[in-house]
């Protein structure tokens, strides 16, 4: 049977060739319908979701399995099978939509019920987050901050050439994309000023990242090598992580962003498995000084994935591009990031987040914030009809776009989109 990353594979539904979702993907998400309401999972493919859980009820994913696995509202319960039946899993699911396959092509009932219009269907956050932890990874994006705030000689901090940084983030308030995100509250004290004062953030950003969604556990007091790191990521996410970056300048120190990356982080809605990006790993940026022992990998391990950032300033008709990156510049790969998450000992559980951390790149128009694409408000962006933008303002709604280009086809993420309502 062809491997389901075969560039050659054709579906019985039509697919575009410029559609994120080809049957070389097969993302997995967690949908409803009008007349359906309960939550299951589905996977994307051209402009339809299969429902799985009609195909696992009527036996055709030979899970073997007692009770339902994709009758649920999220992939929880999916991800804890492992990476053996993730894979065989795919491997039937493409089987069933390939054109010369006829369980399903020919089988006008079951179509009739495991295949929607995409266009029908509601989105839910695919995953239930257990835990969510935002890196720092982007050596590109760290020095122009470095330079803004330290000054050029001082860009990085010492440590910054040794680990992936991270922090622990609140895994409460990640959202799927097309949830409205409510401009955050806080203490602010500008420069000028000797005492804080509550209120509206001023400084609203966003922050383009991918998500490391992991589908394995480790216990605690584990270390992991760079094959068990590798093998307990599940997928991929689009993810945003608003920032509030006049809060955060006052009380980051001296533990770091706390209310201001709090109130909200947006995630993709389809989670693109590790095995569909197989074709498109590449290696990333040489890391000197070497890495210690536990954080080195043989492996490559960053991927070619085209990045795309448009904001809609409120009012205006439509987006426009402000940002076009890639995740193939992250100096810290995701498995690093992981392999360095559990050194300490820490637990890892299925459906922990691991966002990326900003991703910028050398040129001016790769830069992942607004932050940095207007060098702190002193440079801000220019839209269409004279409309410029330093930080987000109520009403503008901003989307990131991911994908990876294939030869006839492309691996895509969709979207991650959210408009800013005013504080109340």
């Amino acid at each position: 049977m062809p491997h389901p990353n075969d560039p050659s594979l054709r579906s019985f539904i039509p697919v575009d060739p410029a559609s994120d979702f080809p049957i070389q993907n097969l993302p997995y998400g967690v949908f409803s319908a009008t007349d359906s309401p309960q939550l299951r999972v589905g996977v994307a493919i051209g402009d339809v979701v299969v429902d799985l859980a009609v195909l696992e009820s009527e036996g055709l994913l030979d899970l073997a399995l007692a009770y339902e696995v994709f009758a649920q509202a999220s992939l929880n319960t999916f991800m804890a099978l492992g990476p053996h039946i993730w894979s065989k899993t795919r491997a039937r699911i493409s089987e069933l939509l390939r054109h010369d396959n006829p369980e399903l092509r020919d089988n006008k009932a079951l179509r009739s019920r495991a295949l929607l219009p995409r266009a029908d269907v509601t989105l839910h956050l695919p995953f239930r987050v257990a835990g969510y932890t935002d890196f720092y990874s982007s050596k590109e994006h760290a020095t122009n901050v470095g330079v803004m705030f330290r000054g050029k000689d001082n860009a990085l901090q010492p440590n910054w050439l040794h680990m992936p940084i991270g922090y622990n983030g609140r895994a409460s308030t990640v959202v799927v994309s097309g949830t409205e995100v409510r401009r955050p509250r806080g203490q602010l004290k500008p420069l000028n000023v000797d005492t804080p004062s509550f209120g509206p953030c001023q400084r609203l950003d966003f922050e383009l990242e991918m998500g490391v969604v992991i589908g394995q556990p480790s216990a605690m007091g584990e270390m992991l090598t760079e094959a068990q790191a590798e093998t307990m990521i599940f997928g991929f996410v689009l993810l945003n992580d608003w920032s509030a970056r006049d809060i955060q300048q006052w009380e980051y120190v001296p533990l770091g962003p706390f209310q201001a990356k709090a109130f909200a982080t947006s995630i993709s809605p389809w989670v693109v498995t590790r095995e569909a990006l197989e074709p498109f790993r590449v290696r990333g940026p040489e890391q000197q000084p070497v890495p210690l022992a536990y954080l080195q990998q043989k492996g490559v391990q960053n991927y070619d994935i085209e990045l795309d950032v448009s904001l809609r300033a409120h009012g205006a008709d439509a987006a426009q591009t402000i940002s076009r990156t890639n995740f193939k510049y992250m100096y810290w790969s995701s498995v690093q990031q992981l392999m360095h998450h559990a050194s300490s000992g820490c637990a890892m559980s299925v459906g922990d987040l691991l966002g990326s951390g900003t991703i910028s790149g050398p040129e001016t128009h790769q830069r992942g914030s607004l932050l940095e694409l207007s060098w702190n408000g002193t440079e801000p962006v220019e839209l269409a009809d004279g409309v410029k933008r330093s930080f987000l303002e109520d009403g503008d709604s901003l989307a990131i776009r991911g994908w990876c280009q294939g030869s006839g086809y492309r691996i895509g993420f969709g979207k991650v989109e959210g408009t800013i309502l005013a504080a109340e």
